[in-house]
Parts: C-alpha cells; structure tokens; sequence
C-alpha cells in the first residue's frame, strides 16, 4: 500500500493552512498514495500554547465546514484521508478528533483523543474533554486505520488495543516540539524517547507505524514563554521498528512511500508475541496502581 503525509507548518491564516495541507493532499495522491495522512491540528495554530477561552471559537462541530472541506477533497483525489479537527460537540464539549474518510468522500469513522496532557505550553486539559469511543480501528477499503492521536502515543495500552482490534496500521496525527526553555540535553531526552516508544509500539504489535508531526515555530501570543519549536521528523516505521522514512526537523515536506502489510503477518510469525501474551495475568493493568 502506498501511504503519504503532510508535514506543514500552520499560522493564525486557516484558509492558508487548510490550502496548504489540500496541496500536500493533491500532491501525495499525484504520486500514487492511497492513503495521506495529516497532522494533528492542521487547520490552525497550536491554541493549546495558553488558556483562553476565546480559543474556542476555533472549533467546529463534525460534520461542519472542514469536515466538508476533507471529504470533498477525499472524493476529488480518490485517497483514504485522516484529518485532525477541533470538534465542538455541544456547548462546553470540545474534543479533539480524527477522523477517516473514504475515496468517495464518506466519513469512515472517527475517533476522539483520549489521553489528554497538561503540561508548560500544552494546556490541553483546558480544551479537550477525553475521548469516549474507545479504541477501535477505522474499517476503510486500503485497511483497519489504528488511528490516535499525539499524547495517546505514550501509551502501549493504547497501541495495543488497536492491535487486538485488528488494526493494522498504527497513525499518529502530531503535534510535539520543544517549549523554549527546554535546555539542549532536555531536548535530545524528549525526541529520542518520543522515537524510541513508538518504534517500540511497532515492534511490541507487528504493525507498520506513522507518526505525523508539524514542523516550524509557533509563538505563544501571551508572551509569557517564546513559543514552540515543533521539531517535524515525522516518520514510518516498519513492524519490527525498522525506520522507513524520516522528515525534516524544519522544513514542511510531503511523503510518499509503499508499505507491505503482508509483513505484519511474516514478522508476527517469528515474534509471536500475540500467542505468548499471559493474558491470564494481565488484569491487574486496569488498577490505577498496584498497592
């Protein structure tokens, strides 16, 4: 299967950035992707940088004008598509959603993020109320989509959810980078354990993963900090984390690459991890702690 991502840039400017993620889009199905990926968020600046209440006026409720806009662009270039929207749901209720669409432009699934962080510069508690679809694969005609969503790729309960689902692909729409009072060791310790999990959660499942993230600066309007420096390296990696493709850590890039899910089959093979699984003692993994 061929897959492609967009790896932008965004700005204050939405028609702008919603032009730049339907030419990645157009260019990636040019070169003959079935599949394109965008990043979490696309539609807008990083709001999350501070708490504002006015940031809400940012989203809208699914389907709405962007979702219209993503199907339409779906049917036009005949891609499986998975976007990344701030979905107002009712008044109070905001999430932040992915959501699949097919060829024809229908909306295949969606999914709502369900690790939600709170930390310097990534307030999103503020703004996201957790996810309540569960974990479940998104059926599409190119495969069963694992799609989360950026914080939820710590997790290897998470990942491994969508495995047991059947998934077999595992998506990161992404937006992570490095707060500007990081120092140069923190920085090297964020990205490489950000790497690291996730080829880890390839490995752990037998699956193909995408992690697609923004690149550039984005500055923090209260100037109380100096903004974010996302660090893109969006990437794919093979079932046993074998890197197939690595981005730019500062340039917007569109990518194209084929992936062989006959793999995940191959690898599962020789690394049964699924049969070896002590399923028989796992339940103590839904405690908060074990005391």
């Amino acid at each position: 299967m061929k897959i492609g991502f967009v790896q932008q840039s965004c700005s204050n400017d939405k028609q702008a950035n919603i032009q730049k993620s339907l030419a990645g889009i157009a260019d990636c199905a040019a070169r003959g992707a079935e599949l394109v990926i965008l990043q979490e968020l696309h539609c807008g600046i990083y709001f999350c940088q501070a708490e504002e209440t006015a940031m809400f006026d940012l989203a809208e409720p699914i389907p709405g004008p962007d979702t219209a806009v993503f199907s339409a662009a779906a049917k036009q270039y005949g891609v499986v598509l998975v976007t990344s929207l701030f979905e107002k749901r009712a008044p109070g209720l905001y999430h932040n959603t992915a959501l699949g669409f097919e060829k024809d432009g229908s909306m295949a699934g969606k999914y709502r993020k369900m690790h939600i962080p709170d930390d310097p510069a990534y307030y999103e508690k503020f703004y996201f109320t957790p996810g309540d679809l569960g974990f479940q694969p998104i059926q599409t005609s190119v495969g069963r989509l694992g799609v989360l969503v950026c914080w939820d790729q710590w997790y290897p309960e998470a990942a491994r959810l969508m495995a047991l689902a059947g998934a077999e692909l595992l998506i990161y729409p992404t937006a992570i980078g490095w707060e500007s009072t990081d120092t140069a060791e923190e920085k090297t310790r964020q990205h490489g354990a950000w790497f690291t999990i996730q080829r880890g959660h390839a490995v752990a499942n037998g699956l193909p993963v995408v992690a697609v993230n923004r690149v550039g600066h984005e500055p923090d309007w209260t100037g109380v900090t100096g903004g974010i420096q996302f660090w893109g390296q969006s990437f794919v990696a093979g079932p046993q984390g074998e890197v197939l493709y690595l981005a730019s850590p500062d340039k917007e890039e569109n990518a194209v690459l084929e992936i062989d899910k006959q793999r995940t089959e191959d690898v599962r093979r020789i690394w049964p991890f699924f049969r070896d699984r002590r399923i028989d003692y796992y339940g103590d993994l839904t405690k908060r702690y074990r005391d």
